[in-house]
């Protein structure tokens, strides 16, 4: 017995180390991590090393407290301005899509695989939620730095897709376990009900527990190194008692997480570290179990089907899925491409593929097999080309800031301060004196071994470290102050274009120097609300906006939204992705009025004179000097 628990603790921590080396690899070679941690499991499971794992119980009960604690750390680390940014698509294709999605790969799997139409819409909830933080991982290890816009939609969609796909596929289980066939309006009626009443419990308990959880750090004076076990135990505790009376465990414990992650919550440096950390162990833990758990050599007699079933996912329902629940939201064309190609399946979609074994329908290591499968098909046919795709499509910005090194020290017994440690980076804008604002109170500077106060060290130089009292919610502005200045790519170096714009000026310049066509109700508003009114009332770091003969680039926005730096360029500086497909409701609205104006538009005789009023306008060339540089 002794011997056996040395053993087992032997290969489990064994397996772990080598999922922690991989992601080296993966770091350096940008291949999906969550693909290398499949591979080992494969490779030491029955068929690779001969270890044994055939528990379907065990692996979903281990795979569901570690997406557990994924999702809490998920919701922990979404600020509210994401959320808000992002909440209208990223809902809409949690709820929606996830439906769409399986509905049209439901049909597909219909016609391949030997299965009813309630097994292929089963195997369609399983694989319709996606993995995104296999996708963040490459956006990171690639250093690719994604617009604001898509990372938000992407990383909401992520954090509330699952609940809803978990309702489904535990309920068909149910449905097919009882050997009920109901009617299409009876089955549609009885999920409606169902999904209300489980997410309504959920939402109401996640949003309770999150208060809760805030309340109680406030209140109890843990020491430091109890306080993250103590909170991490407190959100299993919301994902098992909204489970229990039958609400969504999974929604409870990621609005849980956002709650107190946007709230004054207490020693959130040291929470952020330890949930980090977990979120981790708890990754690496369930994608080696889930690869345990399968059986390769199943995997020839379905892997033809499988992976028809995978490519139709990626290139058929994943995408229209997204457009039909993106159309009324008017985002670029670009952009609903990049969504709808980040749809990568990972490993909620093999922990939902065990839930027909637990189930003990008939079918249910096909269909595990055959999620499997896909899982691996969207990890090397997506996880691959996200970079690519996301340059391809120009939705890639410079970095806004260069190296920062910052360490962020927990006062105890403050819950309103936080005190950080910056070094000064050479080329930042501190080392190049500009001051530091007031409400930040700088206590100590380190110099050369020496410490001294601040008001006795004059200038800041290169390699100084400053300590400094901030309030909790400090603005970006200190971030920015002790950067250096980011590297831009060759590639870049025009993306904002050569001269700047005060966005505080009158528009009315800009028709008098360029004449692009404003209009005498443009031209009242400021250069700022004129860019902000083209793009739909929300402008966002490197945004761009074609007016007449020039463009011009958001080079900055405030932490309200508000434009503070404009850039002009008289040629677009940044790729143009020319994207056939996935047009918004405004586009077809646009394209449809153009289409009855030109048919009920009369015929008009030709001429021989030229026609002047159809040709361009000269560009002023004398009154170009007048823009800012």
């Amino acid at each position: 017995m002794e011997h056996a628990i040395y053993l087992v603790t032997l290969v489990g921590t064994a397996l772990v180390v080598a999922a922690a080396f991989s992601s080296l690899i993966a770091f350096r070679f940008g291949a999906p991590l969550l693909l290398l941690f499949l591979c080992i499991g494969l490779a030491t499971g029955v068929d690779g090393l001969g270890i044994e794992f055939d528990n379907a119980r065990l692996a979903y009960f281990a795979g569901s407290l570690a997406l557990a604690i994924i999702l809490f750390d998920s919701g922990f680390g979404t600020p509210l301005n994401a959320l808000r940014q992002a909440a209208g698509p990223a809902l809409s294709l949690a709820t929606i899509g996830v439906i769409l999605t399986t509905g049209i790969f439901g049909a597909a799997a219909f016609y391949l695989l030997n299965l009813s139409w309630l097994e292929s819409s089963l195997l369609g909830a399983a694989v319709a939620s996606t993995d995104a933080a296999a996708v963040f991982f490459l956006l990171r290890a690639g250093e690719i730095h994604l617009r604001e816009r898509v990372r938000s939609t992407l990383e909401v969609e992520s954090g509330t897709n699952d609940p809803i796909a978990i309702f489904l596929t535990i309920t068909l289980v149910e449905i097919i376990a009882a050997h009920a066939n109901p009617e299409a309006n009876v089955l549609a009626t009885n999920l409606l009900l169902g999904f209300l009443i489980n997410m309504g419990l959920g939402a109401v308990i996640g949003v309770l527990g999150g208060l809760a959880i805030v309340r109680l750090v406030e209140r109890l004076n843990l020491d430091h190194g109890l306080l993250p076990i103590f909170v991490l135990t407190l959100s299993l505790m919301v994902f098992a008692a909204a489970g229990a009376v039958g609400g969504s465990g999974f929604l409870a414990v990621y609005l849980a997480g956002l709650v107190a992650g946007n709230s004054d919550i207490r020693a959130v440096t040291i929470l952020k570290r330890f949930q980090d950390g977990m979120s981790w162990l708890a990754q690496i833990i369930m994608f080696l179990i889930l690869g345990l758990f399968a059986t390769p050599s199943q995997f020839p007699a379905i892997l033809v089907p499988a992976i028809l079933l995978g490519l139709f996912l990626i290139f058929v329902a994943r995408p229209i899925a997204v457009w039909l629940c993106l159309i009324p939201f008017r985002l670029p064309r670009p952009e609903v491409a990049f969504v709808s190609w980040v749809g990568l399946r990972g490993a909620v979609s093999i922990l939902l593929a065990i839930t027909p074994l637990l189930g003990g329908l008939e079918h249910g290591r096909l269909i595990f097999n055959v999620a499997f499968i896909i899982v691996l098909v969207s990890l090397v046919v997506q996880g691959w080309t996200v970079g690519p795709l996301a340059r391809r499509l120009g939705l890639i910005v410079p970095a806004r800031l260069g190296p920062l090194d910052k360490v962020e020290l927990e006062l105890p017994g403050s819950a309103h301060h936080e005190l950080l440690a910056y070094r000064v980076a050479p080329g930042s804008l501190v080392a190049r004196g500009e001051r530091i604002p007031r409400w930040a109170r700088p206590s100590l500077v380190l110099r050369d071994g020496r410490s001294m106060r601040f008001q006795d060290m004059g200038r800041l130089t290169a390699g100084d470290q400053v300590y400094i009292f901030v309030p909790d919610r400090y603005p970006r502005l200190l971030d920015k102050l002790f950067a250096s200045r980011a590297v831009v790519d060759p590639e870049d170096a025009d993306f904002f274009g050569a001269f700047a714009v005060d966005p505080a000026r009158s528009a009315a310049e800009l028709e008098a120097a360029y004449a692009p066509g404003l209009t005498e109700a443009e031209q009242k508003l400021t250069v700022a609300a004129l860019v902000t009114e083209r793009l739909g009332g929300h402008a966002e770091y490197a945004d761009r906006v074609m007016i007449g003969p020039i463009e011009l680039i958001v080079r900055d926005v405030d932490e309200k939204g508000r434009i503070t730096g404009l850039g002009l360029s008289f040629e677009p500086t940044a790729p143009v992705a020319r994207v056939p497909v996935f047009l918004s409701a405004g586009e077809i609205a646009d394209r449809v009025a153009a289409f009855v104006r030109n048919w009920r538009k009369p015929a008009e005789p030709p001429t021989t004179t030229g026609e002047a009023r159809d040709a361009p306008a000269p560009e002023p060339e004398a009154q170009k000097a007048t823009t800012e540089s």
